[in-house]
């Protein structure tokens, strides 16, 4: 509430009018300035106006006790000192102030030279507490730069690429596993330049069929195709001047690619269903949890369009790979929900803070943000413990999670491997698709597509999710 850098500023209350002129006499050429009230509720009425570096009361006056001055002014500042004058029979009352926030307490009868030396010291003290706070201002907004947070080693190389690519208008590569931020990221090479008031389209491929991706891209003419009742359109077009964020990008089919290679080179879309070409000017930046480079080779992935669009590539770190960041995205996210879901949160037991430092953490930091968003809401108290759902890991239990269970003991393929894992999962949570696709950190329809892929579906359901 107050300006560390101005003069400090001190309220001195006493209902006895020698003790108020008194102080003043005695705060003519001090380093601060006093304003003297003999009413409290006069005082309270300055502080929430003008705040102050140091309150200073008499706990016995008849139109406010000392005590409920406190409890008055702590409901709208929490940090500012407050030394509470009593008697030698008040003592109990005293510690009573301090139980409720008081800093400290001088009894009476005090001298000026006694009175100084407290003002003094705690003047300082509020001065390094202010510095402090500022330091760690700065300190949270180093860890929280471009939106992210987290000062791991592993992601400085990130934040230098973020600032470079910034005012550039080339495309990138992001890669990482699942729940590493990629989106965060592309978002922030887009806000943070001087592109950042065109449009930023968010397309996720392995949520739609090749042929609603390929309206929902494009667009379409009236007539195009059954239900096209009207002209559309696509979501290219209204990325114009901007940057279009392809997630997923290995999950679109081989007829497809060609289409958006064609669309990355010449910077023009054709609606389905249409013959004029429309100039759209957008950067694609695309994302994918999938090795592209060993997609290219096995021939699954168009080479062409690898290197169109392959400008600059972004490799995210796993969390466990920045383990460092763990307290700060726990500590981030206990905040941030605790606000939303209004609770009084104080954080985790040491038991169950040891386990999430040491999980391993395969959904990154959507696995994270999860829990601990679970844990908040359903809290019954201001101390979270890890609920019977949570049975977590350690690196060295889950480095390798399938060892003994002769899962990779045929040494398969990424994708089978993939598809080996999912299923585990899905088993694990007794085919509960919301559940799997919160561990795997993955969204609901991505995981219905490839259930589908794997002909895992129940009997019956073989159209589009429901």
């Amino acid at each position: 509430m107050t300006n560390a850098t101005a003069r400090p500023s001190i309220v001195f209350i006493d209902d006895e009018p020698k003790a108020g002129e008194l102080m003043r006499r005695f705060s003519q050429g001090a380093a601060y300035d006093c304003s003297v009230f003999q009413d409290p509720r006069l005082a309270l009425a300055h502080i929430k106006h003008h705040g102050s570096q140091l309150i200073i009361s008499d706990l016995r006056m008849p139109q406010l006790t000392g005590l409920e001055l406190l409890q008055a002014v702590r409901e709208f500042d929490a940090e500012v000192p407050f030394i509470i004058i009593t008697g030698y029979a008040e003592v109990e009352s005293a510690i009573e102030a301090m139980r409720l926030g008081a800093t400290d307490f001088i009894k009476k009868p005090f001298d000026m030279d006694e009175l100084r030396l407290q003002i003094e010291k705690t003047l300082r003290l509020e001065a390094l507490t202010q510095e402090n706070r500022l330091l760690k201002r700065q300190l949270h907004n180093e860890q929280q730069r471009y939106g992210m947070v987290g000062q791991a080693k592993a992601l400085h190389p990130i934040y230098n690429l973020i600032a470079k690519l910034a005012d550039i208008r080339c495309n990138v590569i992001i890669q990482g596993e699942s729940g590493t931020g990629k989106e965060l990221v592309a978002r922030a090479i887009h806000t943070q330049g001087q592109y950042a008031d065109h449009p930023f389209v968010v397309i996720d491929c392995g949520a739609l069929s090749d042929t609603l991706l390929e309206s929902e891209l494009f667009g379409h003419e009236k007539g195009a195709f059954t239900g096209a009742v009207k002209r559309k359109s696509g979501l290219l077009e209204s990325a114009a001047g901007g940057t279009v964020f392809l997630d997923e990008i290995g999950n679109i089919s081989d007829a497809l690619q060609v289409k958006l290679l064609r669309v990355v080179q010449e910077q023009q879309i054709t609606h389905v269903g249409g013959v004029r070409p429309i100039k759209i000017d957008v950067r694609f930046i695309v994302a994918t949890h999938q090795d592209l480079e060993a997609r290219v080779a096995a021939g699954t992935f168009r080479h062409d369009l690898y290197h169109r669009l392959n400008v600059v590539k972004l490799h995210l770190p796993s969390l466990r790979e920045r383990r460092e960041d763990l307290p700060l995205l726990i500590d981030y996210f206990m905040q941030r929900f605790a606000a939303q879901y209004h609770r009084s949160i104080s954080g985790f037991d040491p038991s169950s803070m040891q386990q999430l430092l040491q999980h391993s953490w395969p959904g990154n930091v959507r696995e994270l943000q999860n829990l601990i968003e679970r844990h908040v809401a359903l809290a019954d108290g201001p101390v979270l413990h890890l609920d019977g759902l949570s049975q977590l890991k350690t690196p060295q239990s889950s480095a390798n999670p399938f060892a003994g269970t002769g899962i990779d003991a045929d040494n398969p393929s990424l994708e089978e491997l993939e598809r080996r894992y999912i299923i585990k999962v899905l088993t694990l949570h007794h085919h509960n698709r919301e559940l799997t696709a919160a561990q795997l950190g993955i969204n609901k329809s991505t995981l219905w597509r490839k259930l589908q892929q794997y002909k895992a579906l129940p009997e019956g359901e073989t159209g589009d999710e429901g």
